[in-house]
């Protein structure tokens, strides 16, 4: 199985990554995906960010699929 998901990174969370987009391959769900992000990117741990999976917001893990969108999401001010 080699699979490759589509991650889109957005705001201050591109500036810590040092790009906006990333393939990351081998991640079967978002659990996954975000132990691996924080593998590779070590300064992600620190920073807030929530997952969207094909422009839903997901707050449970969620099983990815190939050619999946994945966005991370930095926190949103205002209110």
């Amino acid at each position: 199985m080699n699979m490759s998901i589509q991650v889109k990174l957005l705001g201050l969370l591109a500036d810590v990554v040092g790009k906006s987009e990333l393939q990351v391959d081998k991640v079967s769900d978002t659990d996954a995906l975000k132990k691996q992000l924080l593998s590779d990117f070590p300064s992600l741990a620190n920073k807030s960010f929530i997952v969207a999976v094909k422009k839903q917001i997901v707050r449970n893990n969620q099983k990815l699929e190939a050619g999946d969108e994945v966005a991370l999401l930095p926190p949103f001010a205002g209110g």
